[in-house]
């Protein structure tokens, strides 16, 4: 896949780029190739369904969008799916694990890769964060059903409940993931695509049941918060409709990346936007959005009707099927993680491989305790918008670098060319552009201080020591 292109470094100083032959090189001794085209899509549609759905949707129903959380979830899939056909072009020419990080350093040079990998780390271990949360809010809901009485310093960050300390249950749950991972790729996917498939069987319960309980008054008004209203829905769910950046990591670990990748990207994300559009039209229709539960939506809209088995069903089957995004997105930053350290511009103790596994055992424990961190601690609203600035900068990168490939190389072998170049990525970068200006100043602030620290890290280690550097 690498005929035609450059096998010499290009560039100079923090805008050399790695070449793509080199890249190709790098899969032989490394992670386990495991893993099918049908693998890959489990993997992407468990990270795309689930927060959106059980965890988020709710939340921005009630606050921010009203019914038009329908629309929010719209316009965060139109520029979802202009960058996943960007994503499905790299993924088919560069399968290796790193994603956008990767496509960046290879194409728009190493600072550009740098600073994409960096936000990735940082917003990918908050959205794991975020989804423990949301499985916590349902496990909250679940013990109440039950009849149970927990103390209440475990079931919540400070300030989001009366006597809360921590988050003790999203804490847990953190740690579980990362010990899954730990198992081997093979042995997690398998996990994987078994959970999926029950997720997807209570989302089409949760459809199926809730359409005869629909009552069309619910939705009016359409839009009590304003188009503006739904548009900010749309840049705090925006990481509800992107998981198939995540799974693009595994390339490496695919059997055949540059076939099974841009097909699974493009599936998961099909099958995901069905399934969200009809979701939130049956919570929005079963339950006024003022009274719609911001943690366990639809558990509490099925409780309001009477289904209260049922109620506790979908609890359970949240649960279970929320921690799959979990799974995905822990995968995600561990493997940008890995990248990084392969390429020099983290230290190389982190990118050790298991002897057996052949897992970064190291980052994964890490990344594992960071998510605990953040879930144990922080409310759900606050820890969701940390993850989304980064990621929608994430896309831009990788609109702009397809368009710059196409007409740099555009004899390079592709399995997979998107359509309407550069119309695509480009309605792709300018939806994401446009998304950024409805976060938060808090968001913001966040962001500047990670990249502050990035800059910094990268000017005293990574500029010196990338492998790039040294050659």
């Amino acid at each position: 896949m690498t005929e035609g292109l450059p096998d010499v470094t290009s560039g100079r100083g923090v805008f050399r780029r790695k070449p793509v032959a080199q890249l190709a090189d790098e899969r032989e001794d490394g992670l386990s190739r495991s893993l099918g085209l049908w693998q890959l899509t489990a993997i992407g549609v468990g990270g795309i369904i689930g927060a959106g759905i059980f965890a988020l949707a709710g939340a921005v129903a009630n606050e921010t969008a009203g019914p038009a959380v329908l629309v929010s979830f719209l316009i965060a899939g139109v520029a979802s799916a202009a960058a996943a056909l960007s994503y499905a072009e790299f993924a088919g020419m560069i399968p290796k694990a790193g994603s956008a990080y990767t496509y960046g350093y290879a194409v728009l040079g190493e600072i550009v890769g740098w600073f994409i990998g960096w936000d990735l780390l940082l917003e990918y271990t908050a959205i794991v964060a975020v989804v423990a949360i949301g499985i916590s809010g349902y496990f909250t809901f679940l013990v109440g059903q039950l009849g149970l009485d927990l103390p209440a310093w475990m079931l919540g960050a400070p300030g989001t409940g009366h006597g809360h300390v921590v988050d003790l249950f999203a804490v847990l749950l953190c740690l579980l993931i990362a010990y899954l991972l730990n198992l081997g790729i093979r042995a997690a996917a398998r996990f994987e695509t078994a959970v999926v498939g029950i997720k997807i069987a209570v989302v089409l319960l949760v459809i199926m049941v809730g359409f005869f309980h629909v009552k069309t008054h619910n939705y009016s008004p359409f839009f009590p918060f304003g188009v503006g209203g739904a548009v900010t829905g749309a840049a705090t769910v925006f990481f509800a409709v992107f998981g198939y950046d995540a799974m693009s990591t595994a390339a490496e670990e695919s059997r055949d990346a540059t076939r099974h990748m841009p097909k699974a990207i493009l599936y998961s994300l099909g099958i995901s936007m069905v399934l969200y559009v009809l979701a939130t039209l049956v919570l929005t229709g079963m339950q006024h959005y003022t009274d719609i539960d911001p943690e366990s939506g639809f558990s509490s809209a099925f409780a309001s009707v009477g289904l209260s088995g049922l109620a506790s069903v979908i609890a359970v089957g949240a649960i279970i099927g929320i921690l799959t995004v979990m799974f995905t997105f822990m995968l995600g930053v561990t493997r940008v993680w890995f990248s990084m350290s392969r390429d020099g511009l983290l230290p190389a103790w982190f990118a050790r491989l298991h002897p057996v596994r052949r897992v970064p055992t190291r980052i994964t424990w890490i990344v594992g305790a960071g998510s605990a961190v953040i879930a144990g601690f922080l409310p759900i609203r606050q820890a969701a918008e940390l993850t989304n600035i980064g990621i929608l900068l994430a896309f831009v990168v990788v609109c702009v670098a397809v368009i710059v490939l196409r007409y740099r190389r555009p004899d390079a072998p592709r399995t997979f060319r998107l359509p309407l170049m550069p119309v695509v990525p480009v309605v792709g970068a300018l939806f994401s552009l446009w998304l950024i200006t409805f976060l938060s100043s808090v968001t913001w602030l966040r962001f500047a201080v990670w990249f502050v620290l990035g800059l910094v890290l990268y000017g005293f280690y990574g500029y010196r020591r990338s492998a790039l550097a040294r050659q």
